[in-house]
């Protein structure tokens, strides 16, 4: 009698091992449109996805950790990061740099870890151009420009004039939606962090991400009868 796996009764069919290399999500968006909030979702869901911490020079603010949401370094530092090569990407923000340290991503993508990036869109050029098979980038832009401002503002972090800096950049910053793989527009948290895990599941099944499958490949065709091979 067959059993519900597809096999006969009594045989051990035993499914091969399939492993994977990791991949770089990347979220990028315009300060307040919820690529922060999105990217804690996904971290507090999903046990093999990781942050990476990024290094900046800018002061910490006082709802920030060291260690948690950056490494805060000095400019000295930060120079022999980027001549020595220990940096993936990096660019400067609003007079700050920032970066993202090599070392622990490659770490985590051979071990088979999912790296969350919160990201602009030069970083995610720098990364496109080194490492652009282990990239998945969604854009996320604000359902309009009135309620970006709005959520800048409800945050209650910025002076108006850091506001409206950041108000004249968004600007710019959504002219490169096109850099990206995927782009999600928040109109609502939980259909766009549904959007974001569906890429996330899309991006891990991709054929070349997942080793061991010719193996498993070759095993299936190796049982079937030679007429049908």
């Amino acid at each position: 009698m067959a059993d519900r796996s597809g096999g006969r009764s009594g045989q051990n069919n035993v499914t091969p091992l399939l492993t994977r290399r990791g991949i770089m999500l990347v979220l990028s968006s315009p300060s307040g449109a919820g690529k922060t909030t999105l990217s804690r979702l996904l971290l507090a869901e999903d046990p093999l996805v990781e942050l990476s911490i990024s290094v900046t020079t800018r002061p910490r603010r006082l709802s920030e950790v060291d260690g948690r949401d950056y490494h805060f370094i000095d400019r000295a530092h930060y120079d022999v990061m980027v001549a020595t090569g220990e940096l993936l990407e990096w660019a400067e923000v609003f007079g700050h740099c920032y970066g993202t340290p090599r070392q622990p991503v490659e770490a985590a993508l051979a071990a088979g870890r999912d790296v969350l990036f919160d990201i602009d869109w030069q970083g995610t050029r720098q990364l496109v151009s080194k490492v652009r098979e282990d990239l998945a980038t969604i854009f996320v832009l604000p359902p309009s420009l009135h309620e970006l401002e709005r959520r800048l503002r409800r945050r209650a972090e910025d002076s108006d004039e850091v506001i409206e800096r950041r108000m004249a950049k968004a600007s710019d910053e959504i002219t490169h939606w096109e850099d990206y793989d995927y782009v999600v527009i928040n109109h609502d948290l939980d259909r766009a962090f549904a959007d974001v895990r569906a890429v996330l599941a899309a991006e891990r099944l991709k054929r070349f991400r997942q080793s061991g499958l010719a193996d498993f490949i070759n095993g299936l065709r190796a049982k079937l009868p030679h007429a049908v091979r």
